[in-house]
């Protein structure tokens, strides 16, 4: 059956409409239009990562960063939470973990670009979404114009600025964006009191943002003065519900932006005062798309890799020319000296939090293991990185008819091209549902026919067409295309489909799927890597190499019952289901290296070592994995409590992996 597209209509692209932009002292510069961003003069496609410095240990930032890097990540997001820094009023902690010049000169050290996002208020799951106690129990409006508040925000926003005096992308240094707010949806000159309030103090950047959700006719943001971003979820950890979700728009090919307006019948629809995001001036980025997810204490959703990989693909399909992940490496919250630091309903919030715990089943955890998204999403990162200058000029062109979430039979299938070559996009997949495979698909992009191919269930993958290679032109390929070093280009070969390729005058070229095999074609080759491969598959310092990501055997860990050793002094996390038992047990291990992972189902878990808490769960349908040397050579104790079926958790068998 063959398979067509919507007709391709070109957009209008406007430049220097935006007050975005800027250059580096070597003369670089990086730059926005309505479609997409520019990088030296180049169309490009930044990665963007989000990691919390100050939820880490300052020892482990530079192999973690690697990680990031080698991941394909080549921006480095991250929240400076004000309680972290100033948890009692005029008195700053930007030292240790909380060092962020520190942070951002690890950045700039491997190359990765910076964006911090300094609130006031940023949520990150944080207490009072890190706006300090102190400043709660004042007498001013809060997120406001108001002076006696905004007096307050221009200390906060001076004493961060003395941080990372120097190191912006003006200066030859990494930081290439600033986020004011997070979330703010309502009140236009507040952003832009803000972003004024900054840029007097000295903040100068090619990016400024805003998030652009919560509100359904876009969110109220200075037109012109800051690129929004937009986020993507597979699930809702802050959804009031015990019940499974519907299935989700984000895994199929509806390219608007903001899912708020989603019911909306007409995208063009205005507000009762006029007011509608004029999303056509800004190019569509993302800094929140879910690789991973927080549970709540009520709701336990789990992310599977292939959740993570199609809302990823999907979205760039859907025209996404900034991706940003959040988070793409999980942390674990500081006490504070006060209180404790996390987002809860006794603070007023919708949700309950872990104290410690922020893993966020992200590709890389808390702890710093790499979970199978991490090598998936690094296909579309590498290719980003490589083809970015491609596709970002590229537009989304959909199929004749939308596939809603919940049709489980028809192809779900969009393009991104300029009229004459581009990329075909196809997911089989949608969380939750078990999708069969369709066979005798034969996709038609624009005079391009593909071969007939037979498209598996719970698949996602990206074909290119009318590609340049070197002085050849590939029509098609029926792998998906990595990345290029030298005068190699890789594929990976998708499981299911046969790799073939027709390259201009030449008759079509069959790859076998389960080997690395090249084809040669005078001054470029085309390699075709099995799948499995290619998920381990590394660029790092210019050259390939394929990662051993075998999971090491578990340290061994004695856990002997026991009776209460002490009254534990987070009491309140335990009894969040109520008068429950608490389970003690001892702990010990006979090494520190590698990692433990706790056998039983739990509730609420906690463990202390010495007597301090250092790590806490609410159970998932991810393993609790703990590294060894948490426990080594101390008394550690864990307890928790039993399990909680009233709360919601993933069902069965939609969890573990690739599903």
């Amino acid at each position: 059956m063959e398979y067509g597209f919507s007709e391709y209509k070109p957009s209008e692209i406007l430049r220097g409409h935006l007050n975005l932009g800027g250059k580096s002292p070597s003369g670089g510069s990086l730059d926005v239009n309505s479609l997409y961003l520019e990088r030296d003069g180049k169309p490009w496609i930044g990665v963007m990562g989000e990691y919390h410095f100050s939820r880490d240990s300052r020892e482990r930032w530079r192999g973690e960063l690697e990680k990031m890097k080698y991941g394909g990540v080549n921006i480095v997001s991250t929240y400076i939470f004000w309680n972290y820094h100033e948890e009692i009023e005029g008195e700053y902690d930007f030292t240790g973990d909380r060092d962020l010049r520190a942070f951002v000169l690890e950045c700039a050290a491997l190359n990765l670009d910076v964006i911090i996002r300094i609130g006031p208020w940023c949520h990150g799951e944080t207490r009072y979404g890190g706006l300090p106690d102190w400043l709660m129990e004042k007498p001013v409006k809060l997120r406001t114009n108001d002076p006696e508040y905004m007096a307050i925000a221009e200390k906060w926003y001076r004493r961060i600025f003395e941080e990372v005096r120097g190191l912006f992308y003006k200066d030859g240094g990494p930081i290439v964006g600033v986020q004011i707010e997070n979330e703010f949806t309502h009140d236009a000159e507040h952003l832009l009191a803000l972003k004024r309030l900054a840029q007097r103090i000295g903040y100068d950047v090619p990016l400024w943002t805003v998030t652009g959700w919560n509100a359904t006719y876009g969110a109220r943001i200075p037109v012109d003065e800051f690129l929004p971003v937009f986020s993507g979820y597979a699930d809702a950890p802050w959804a009031e519900t015990s019940e499974e979700l519907p299935p989700s728009k984000h895994f199929t090919f509806l390219p608007i932006r903001n899912e708020t307006s989603w019911w909306l019948s007409d995208p063009m629809a205005t507000d009762t005062d006029g007011w509608r995001m004029p999303y056509e001036r800004y190019p569509f980025a993302t800094c929140e798309l879910g690789p991973g997810l927080q549970p709540t204490y009520h709701r336990r959703p789990t992310v599977s890799p292939m959740d993570a990989y199609a809302l990823a693909l999907v979205k760039l399909g859907c025209g996404n020319n900034l991706m940003g992940s959040y988070m793409y490496h999980g942390g674990t919250n500081k006490l504070g000296k006060l209180s404790t630091l996390q987002e809860s309903r006794a603070t007023g919030y919708p949700n309950d939090l872990p104290i410690l715990n922020y893993d966020f089943q992200a590709p890389i955890s808390q702890y710093g293991e790499k979970r199978p998204q991490y090598g998936l999403l690094n296909l579309l990162h590498l290719f980003v990185q490589d083809f970015g200058d491609m596709l970002a000029p590229m537009e989304h062109v959909g199929s004749p008819e939308y596939v809603p979430p919940e049709d489980g039979e028809n192809l779900r299938y969009a393009m991104r091209t300029d009229g004459k070559s581009g990329f075909v996009f196809v997911s089989r997949y949608q969380r939750h549902m078990e999708l069969a495979d369709i066979e005798n698909v034969e996709l038609r992009p624009l005079d391009v026919r593909f071969p007939s191919i037979t498209v598996p269930g719970n698949s996602a993958f990206v074909l290119p067409f009318n590609l340049p290679l070197g002085s050849e032109t590939l029509k098609y390929a029926t792998a998906q295309l990595i990345c290029r070093v030298g005068n190699i280009y890789y594929f990976a070969a998708i499981p299911g489909v046969e790799p073939v390729y027709l390259v201009d005058g030449r008759p079509p070229m069959s790859a076998p799927s389960d080997k690395v095999t090249d084809i040669d074609l005078g001054g470029v080759r085309i390699r075709t890597v099995p799948w499995k491969m290619a998920l381990t598959l590394r660029r790092i310092n210019g050259e390939i190499v394929y990662e051993d990501v075998t999971v090491p055997t578990d340290t061994p860990l004695t856990l002997t019952p026991c009776p209460q050793p002490f009254e534990p002094p987070y009491m309140e996390e335990l009894r969040l289901a109520g008068d429950v038992p608490l389970i003690w047990h001892k702990l010990s291990v006979p090494t520190p290296g590698g990692f433990v992972t706790v056998p039983f189902d739990f509730d609420v878990a906690q463990l202390y070592a010495d007597g301090a808490l250092i790590a806490d769960k609410f159970a998932d349908a991810l393993p609790w994995r703990l590294p060894a040397e948490l426990i080594y050579g101390k008394t550690s104790y864990l307890v928790h409590t039993p399990p909680n079926y009233k709360v919601y958790h993933e069902p069965k068998g939609c969890a573990s992996g690739a599903n």
